[in-house]
């Protein structure tokens, strides 16, 4: 039995989400997120020593990293499913968009969730002025650019067939799918780029996206 250890609102959410499309029996181990850091608590670290989510286990596999996961559960348990042909122009996209939703396009997200929190976090009142001016200028002049450019870039690509990797869904949906959220909830992707948000209405729509919804508990970052 596969055992998802799930921190809330965080990637793992796409790793049950997967495994509804795929039919896969599960279950979930809960994790929540320190309420001052945010961060995991110590108890992953009992699963595996870097203590963040996604981890998954199964049987004797203990593997972490979002891709790495999406690419196991697909190729251990697909028959073939969600994923393109190989040798087919559909399987390079495939794993292109694979690797870029946490390779490229994550972390300027990160940055602006990281940012945004130390422009509000608590400090002395000699040091607020300074820090809110270099995290403004910080996003203003990096962060805000480089998201732009992703996002007009993904908004492209998807003129070019109804899904990532072409005109069948494919876990490149899925993996694609949290940085979307993201941009969409923290990042200012709205309706002026109708094609990425299309793909998330129809995601939404999916039964397999609303059963893990359902059993992973509420999703902050979708707000």
């Amino acid at each position: 039995m596969i055992t998802v250890h799930h921190l809330e609102n965080s990637r793992s959410q796409r790793v049950l989400w997967l495994l509804e499309e795929l039919g896969v029996p599960y279950e979930i181990r809960r994790y929540a997120r320190d309420p001052k850091s945010m961060l995991a608590p110590p108890e992953l670290r009992a699963v595996h020593p870097l203590g963040k989510s996604p981890v998954i286990t199964d049987g004797t596999v203990v593997l972490a990293e979002s891709g790495a996961i999406l690419e196991y559960l697909v190729d251990t348990y697909g028959n073939g499913r969600m994923k393109p042909a190989a040798g087919t122009p559909e399987r390079i996209r495939y794993t292109y968009w694979l690797h870029y939703a946490e390779g490229s396009v994550m972390p300027p997200l990160l940055f602006k969730l990281v940012f945004d929190v130390i422009e509000g976090a608590p400090m002395p009142f000699f040091v607020r002025p300074f820090a809110k001016a270099i995290a403004g200028r910080t996003k203003s002049t990096f962060i805000a650019p480089q998201i732009a450019l992703h996002l007009d870039f993904i908004e492209a690509e998807l003129a070019k067939s109804v899904w990532f990797a072409g005109d069948d869904f494919s876990a490149a949906d899925v993996a694609m799918s949290f940085p979307l959220e993201v941009a969409a909830g923290r990042a200012g992707l709205d309706r002026t780029r109708p094609r990425s948000m299309a793909f998330l209405d129809r995601i939404h729509e999916r039964p397999a996206y609303r059963a893990a919804l359902e059993k992973g508990g509420p999703f902050e970052v979708l707000k």
